[in-house]
C-alpha cells in the first residue's frame, strides 16, 4: 500500500506543474486573445465594438513592450502596420464587409505568429491559398486567359492576407524567392499564358509554396517538452516495475512458507 501512495504522488508532482501553466496566459495570450475577440466583432458587424477593441490592444501592446516583453524592430513594424490597417478597418464608414474582416484577419494571423511556438494559424490557409494558385497553373496551361487571371487574383489576395505573419516566422531568403516568382508572374501574366517556357515559373512557385508549408508543418515540439514527458514516462515505468517486482518478491514468499508449512 505504501508504495502505492508513493506513485500517485510522484505522478501527481509530476503532472501539477503542467496543468497550472496551462491554465496562465502570459501577457503575449492576452494580446492573442484581445485580437481574436476584434475578429469577431467584426465578423459580426460590431464595428464600435471592434474598434475599442483594437484600441484597448494598443493599450496593452504599448504597456507590454515597455515592462514586460522586448519585441524586435521587425515584430513591430509588424504589428504597428497591420494594427493600423484594422482600426481603419473597423472605423470606416464605407470599407465593404470582405475587406474588414480580411484586415482584421491578417491583424490576427500576425498577433498569433508572434505568440505562438509551432503551427501558427496561417498555414492553416494552405489549402485555400494551394487551390487558387493550382486553379491559376492549369489555367495558364490550356490558354484560359480569363480564368487565370481570376484565380492568380484570389491567390494574390490570399497571400497578401497571411504575408505579414510570414515575414515572422519564414526567412527573409525564403520570402524573397518567392516575391520575386509572384512579381514576376504577375507583371507578366500574358507572356505566362501564351509562353510554356514563361510557365515554368508557376511550377516553381508551387514548389516553391509547397515547400513553405511543409517546412512549417514539420513537428518543432519544444525539446524541453519531450524532456518533461520522457522524465515523467520514465519515472512512471520504474515506479510501476518496483512495485510490481515488490508484488512479486511478496508472492514468492508467501509460496515458500505455504511450502514450508506443508512439509512440517
Amino acid at each position: 500500500m505504501k508504495y502505492k501512495w508513493l506513485l500517485i504522488f510522484v505522478i501527481f508532482i509530476m503532472l501539477t506543474p503542467m496543468t497550472v501553466s496551462a491554465h496562465q496566459h502570459t501577457p503575449i495570450e492576452k494580446l492573442d486573445s484581445i485580437s481574436d475577440e476584434a475578429l469577431q466583432m467584426i465578423k459580426f458587424q460590431r464595428y464600435e465594438d471592434g474598434k475599442k477593441l483594437l484600441s484597448y490592444f494598443s493599450e496593452q501592446f504599448t504597456d507590454i513592450s515597455n515592462k514586460e516583453h522586448s519585441f524586435s524592430m521587425d515584430e513591430l513594424r509588424i504589428i504597428t502596420v497591420s494594427h493600423d490597417e484594422a482600426m481603419e478597418a473597423a472605423a470606416s464608414s464605407n470599407m465593404d464587409y470582405e475587406e474588414r474582416v480580411q484586415k482584421l484577419t491578417k491583424f490576427r494571423l500576425v498577433v498569433d505568429a508572434i505568440a505562438s511556438s509551432h503551427q501558427p494559424l496561417w498555414t492553416e490557409m494552405k489549402n485555400q491559398i494551394m487551390t487558387a494558385f493550382q486553379e491559376a497553373r492549369i489555367a495558364a496551361s490550356t490558354g484560359d486567359t480569363e480564368h487565370f487571371h481570376s484565380n492568380f487574383n484570389t491567390f494574390m489576395s490570399l497571400y497578401n492576407v497571411i504575408y505579414p505573419s510570414m515575414k515572422i516566422d519564414v526567412s527573409a531568403e525564403n520570402i524573397q524567392k518567392i516575391d520575386a516568382r509572384i512579381n514576376f508572374i504577375d507583371e507578366y501574366r500574358s507572356e505566362v499564358v501564351s509562353n510554356v517556357k514563361s510557365q515554368e515559373e508557376l511550377e516553381g512557385l508551387e514548389m516553391d509554396l509547397k515547400n513553405l508549408f511543409d517546412n512549417m508543418d514539420e513537428d518543432e515540439a519544444d525539446p524541453s517538452l519531450w524532456w518533461v514527458i520522457i522524465s515523467t514516462g520514465s519515472i512512471i515505468i520504474l515506479n510501476l516495475s518496483y512495485v510490481g517486482w515488490r508484488k512479486y518478491q511478496g508472492e514468492k514468499e508467501v509460496k515458500k512458507n505455504r511450502s514450508r508449512v506443508h512439509k512440517d
